[in-house]
């Protein structure tokens, strides 16, 4: 299960120095003074990017600042144990443990999603299993306002304001519920995408009609395999630190302890060697 405020995928992290919002965007704030003035002006942006105006409306009247994601995102701490450490307070032996029964019962589910993408099913049971400890705890903060809030705050703004128009684009097209819950940073579902990454990597994986990262682990476990393909997954090489795959795990989360823990529980749950 994701440890509040400390699991941040390499693309949000390298955004923590970015911060500054261009001239002519959406003002910003480091408290919660204008938040209803920053509504007024994100809406005529979104309308700019395309978003139909009901659901600007029906997202707009739908969240609110998030003093909860605020102190999350100012208290997040760098990951300072030592692997070994990690792992226990992780819960590492249960994830393996509970994962190979995963992968038992979803065999065929899994077979599917690597012969299409060619990641193994370990790797994606430790993420899932670290995650949201497999789908049990996907986060209780409104996804929406918790992208909005981070939109707003002018730490990292150009950022979030992108990740505010991909969930939008969720939004309307069916993808997001407007009163889904997550993670504190807006991440959504059993493996915690991002907004953007649902719309750049998220795949129907049971066929519904929509990617349901919530509901569906068939989306929520293909939608991982093909983000991992896209960042350099080799398949039928190797994950372990220095081998071909383990870059595809490194653009996942920024954290070295996380990464190897990924790997180290992912061949255990394959039962290759390490």
């Amino acid at each position: 299960m994701r440890a509040k405020g400390l699991c941040l995928s390499i693309s949000l992290a390298a955004a923590i120095a970015a911060g500054a919002t261009s001239a002519d965007a959406a003002s910003c704030s480091n408290t919660a003074a204008g938040f209803d003035q920053w509504k007024t002006e994100i809406k005529a942006d979104a309308l700019g990017a395309g978003i139909n105006a009901s659901t600007i409306d029906k997202v707009l009247a739908s969240v609110s600042y998030s003093r909860a994601t605020i102190r999350a995102d100012r208290g997040q701490k760098s990951f300072k144990l030592s692997l070994d450490e990690f792992m226990r307070k992780r819960g590492a032996t249960t994830i393996v443990s509970r994962g190979k029964k995963m992968k038992a019962q979803n065999a065929a589910l899994f077979a599917s999603i690597e012969k299409r993408y060619g990641v193994p099913a370990g790797p994606l049971i430790a993420i899932w299993g670290m995650e949201t400890g497999f789908g049990s705890f996907m986060g209780k903060e409104h996804t929406l306002s918790a992208v909005a809030t981070l939109s707003f705050d002018c730490r990292r703004t150009d950022y979030f304001t992108d990740q505010f128009m991909a969930a939008l684009k969720l939004v309307q097209r069916g993808d997001l519920a407007i009163n889904a819950k997550g993670a504190a940073h807006g991440e959504i579902g059993q493996t915690q995408f991002l907004p953007k990454n649902v719309v750049l990597y998220g795949v129907d994986g049971d066929n519904s009609g929509h990617v349901d990262m919530v509901g569906s682990r068939a989306d929520a476990l293909a939608s991982t395999a093909n983000f991992l393909k896209g960042k350099g997954w080799r398949p039928g090489a190797g994950y372990q630190p220095g081998e071909p795959s383990y870059a595809a795990i490194q653009e996942w989360n920024a954290a070295k302890v996380y990464q190897q823990a990924i790997a180290i529980m992912g061949a255990q749950i394959d039962g290759v060697s390490q």
